[in-house]
């Protein structure tokens, strides 16, 4: 069952600075530029953590993709293009969803194995909440990695514990909980590769290596 975002949570997203033309071809959007699904900062429909992609308040069956609504594709998939009535005087353009990603050392915000934030990461997440009150807000997603050392249900635990302390965070700075997305990437996405060879056993010169892992990826979408 597809996810609904209700018009009070509106999850829309696309890239600062693309004009109708590229709207018009871009998966889930209409030739008006009305975003059916959350495009992520990459120009990726966003999905949850299930694999269900994010619908907006604005999305139509019509608006529908093979990617996330197959059954509608086939089901509502015209036979014939349908007359096209004259068109209608050009609306004044919507000011345009823009994107700001923003990737935070989890080691500048939580001491290692820990997901209490630091002073540090206070102040960083103190100028993020500042900056924000410039635009209207659409939705904020945290998302949580950690490194290699440990089991995966640890790690994955910690990336979702860390997020939701950046939410907590937030929200105690004012913004609305509900515009505040956070989930735990455990230790499914490095960033580090290979380069730290493949121990798993603690050390202070593996721990210094793996840093790049521990991370909070923060996402701002918003009008401006």
């Amino acid at each position: 069952m597809m996810k609904l975002v209700s018009k009070n949570v509106l999850l829309a997203a696309t890239l600062a600075c693309i004009g109708v033309a590229a709207q018009a071809q871009t998966p889930g959007v209409d030739m008006k530029g009305t975003v059916g699904y959350v495009i992520d900062a990459r120009g990726n429909v966003a999905k949850s953590g299930t694999g269900l992609c994010w619908r907006t308040g604005y999305w139509t069956p019509a608006m529908a993709i093979a990617e996330c609504d197959p059954d509608l594709v086939k089901k509502d998939a015209p036979t014939a293009a349908p007359a096209v009535p004259a068109p209608a005087p050009a609306p004044a353009a919507a000011p345009m969803p823009a994107a700001q990603k923003v990737t935070l050392a989890a080691d500048a915000l939580f001491d290692f194995d820990k997901a209490v934030l630091l002073p540090e990461g206070k102040s960083k997440l103190d100028k993020l909440a500042a900056d924000i009150k410039g635009i209207k807000l659409e939705v904020i997603i945290a998302v949580g990695h950690a490194d290699r050392i440990g089991s995966d249900a640890y790690n994955q635990k910690l990336s979702e514990r860390r997020a939701a302390a950046v939410k907590d965070y937030l929200v105690g700075k004012g913004v609305e909980a509900n515009r505040v997305y956070a989930e735990g990437k455990g230790e499914k996405q490095p960033v580090t590769g290979d380069k730290c060879g493949k121990s798993v056993v603690k050390s202070k010169k593996l721990i210094e290596c793996l840093q790049p892992d521990r991370r909070v990826e923060i996402e701002v979408i918003g009008t401006k």
